[in-house]
């Protein structure tokens, strides 16, 4: 049985100081090929599509698509604030290797 992923109480609160729910928009989490490991995320302010696992908390969503949810099975999504800057971040068990710029994984 493949896990969804989670999404952390402070990656649902920067959605909400942004004011994501209230443009109708949804934060999308989705992989596809390329980058410098074979796999990249894509994470970026979508609205919902009808075939997305929602993922909802403070008011707030996250989706999935379809073809992205099995690369993101049991992954953590949170949010990041270090002095080079604040970004989404994956937390990928199951990226066999990352690479530095942290959107690119390959399994």
């Amino acid at each position: 049985m493949q896990l969804p992923p989670k999404v952390t109480q402070r990656a649902f609160e920067r959605l909400a100081e942004i004011g994501a729910a209230d443009q109708g928009q949804a934060l999308r989490v989705a992989v596809e090929g390329g980058g410098c490991s074979g796999f990249q995320y894509d994470i970026r302010l979508d609205a919902p599509a009808e075939d997305d696992l929602v993922l909802e908390g403070a008011g707030e969503k996250v989706v999935v698509d379809a073809v992205s949810l099995p690369f993101l099975t049991g992954a953590t999504i949170d949010f990041s604030e270090e002095l080079i800057g604040a970004r989404f971040v994956i937390e990928n068990p199951n990226a066999t290797s990352s690479c530095g710029c942290g959107t690119s994984f390959s399994m």
